[in-house]
């Protein structure tokens, strides 16, 4: 998801968005741990997105103030 995208979407929806990410990294921590994840890179492309929706969170958090 790039950020262009991200900015398009509802503050409800990304909130929403933001949990199930980080839900998944834990998965994918946890798959990495055990040695169970083929790919690490998954775990840097869910970071990046978790980071571009708490960005575009507080842009609008601080439009508000």
């Amino acid at each position: 998801m790039k950020i262009k995208e991200t900015r398009d979407i509802d503050t409800d929806e990304l909130v929403q968005k933001n949990k199930e990410l980080v839900e998944e990294l834990f998965k994918l921590r946890l798959r990495h741990t055990t040695g169970q994840l083929e790919s690490p890179a998954m775990m840097s492309s869910v970071r990046k997105s978790i980071a571009r929706i708490r960005t575009v969170l507080r842009e609008r958090e601080v439009q508000k103030l």
